[in-house]
């Protein structure tokens, strides 16, 4: 397959040699300024508009995937970005122990920073995943952790986007258990200076001192955080509401007790209608329907869940051109976009 070669626009390379040089992680979202998260949601337009332009970026890298989660979503969207880049990618299944059971992680981070190029982990503990960003000298990238879901958040924030334009003056409510999406998705609208209401039961709010440092951040980019307990006021005027499941993996010996605490938190007809015409319905899945959102929802032509699945392969490889130095030579103009 051919490849057009163009000369970038010296915004982006000033953006690339000035913050995006090869060797730095993405473990969360504050490992990127403002200006770099913007930067990463406008090279995923790019790609999504024109990915034949970017079929060898990556050629010669080696991608490996440590996974202590079942996934469809995180796994395929980095194997398929990472081969469409021209790299090849090499899934470890770690299911069975968490990392660091066998042997210790700084002894995996550097046995690793000799055979490849990058490293992407879907973990328990996100100490796991700043404890191998610590010891690898290779870019380390967070698919999942229990503090954070970053390329999640930006994949939803790419998707609210392409529907609305300036994500300046959307407001989006989140609607359920203050877990990692919820923190991500809290610093993501900080940093992007968007609006976002987030409602939950009370002792299930967002980590607190990610809610302080996303009221931090939004007090320099016009950002505004809001908490709720009452998921009827969080949503309305919203530009979009979003949920997720109530009982994360790990949290299996809570089901229970969270189905009957989150019931008033499911996303229904009843509770879209309060949010703003034409708002849309957001979930990272997989969805527990008729829990957390009624199928007369995720159904709906209000649901962009789909949209946000899609957008996670164009983010993700936003992402590995960024931290894996991918040639630039090689990335089609603006004027590529649709």
């Amino acid at each position: 397959m051919s490849t057009r070669t163009v000369d970038i626009r010296p915004q982006d390379a000033a953006a690339i040699e000035a913050g995006f040089e090869p060797g730095r992680d993405f473990t969360g979202i504050c490992d990127f300024s403002p200006a770099e998260l913007q930067f990463v949601l406008e090279l995923a337009a790019r790609v999504k508009a024109s990915p034949s332009g970017f079929s060898q970026a990556l050629a010669g890298k080696q991608v490996v995937l440590f996974f202590e989660k079942p996934s469809l979503r995180t796994r395929i969207t980095f194997e398929a970005g990472v081969a469409s880049l021209g790299g090849t990618s090499l899934f470890i299944d770690q299911t069975h122990a968490p990392l660091g059971t066998r042997e210790k992680l700084s002894d995996i981070a550097h046995n690793l920073e000799r055979w490849v190029h990058a490293l992407v982990l879907r973990t328990f503990e996100h100490a796991t995943v700043s404890t191998m960003a610590e010891h690898a000298s290779i870019p380390v990238i967070n698919g999942l952790s229990d503090r954070e879901h970053p390329c999640q958040a930006l994949a939803d924030y790419l998707t609210l986007q392409e529907r609305f334009g300036d994500l300046s003056r959307i407001k989006l409510a989140y609607v359920g258990d203050g877990n990692n999406v919820a923190n991500s998705l809290m610093l993501a609208a900080a940093s992007l200076g968007s609006a976002i209401n987030i409602a939950t039961p009370q002792g299930y709010e967002p980590d607190s001192e990610i809610l302080f440092q996303a009221r931090e951040l939004a007090s320099r980019t016009g950002a505004s955080i809001n908490l709720f307990n009452n998921p009827a006021k969080a949503v309305v005027g919203c530009d979009a509401v979003y949920t997720d499941v109530w009982a994360s993996m790990g949290q299996e010996d809570e089901v229970e007790e969270r189905s009957d605490l989150f019931a008033p938190y499911q996303v229904n007809a009843r509770l879209m209608a309060k949010a703003a015409p034409g708002a849309v319905f957001m979930h990272c899945l997989p969805a527990h329907r008729g829990d957390e959102v009624t199928d007369e929802v995720i159904d709906s032509q209000q649901s962009v869940v789909f949209d946000q699945a899609e957008n996670r392969l164009h983010v993700q490889k936003a992402v590995l051109l960024l931290l894996l130095g991918g040639d630039m030579r090689r990335f089609p103009p603006r004027s590529a976009r649709g």
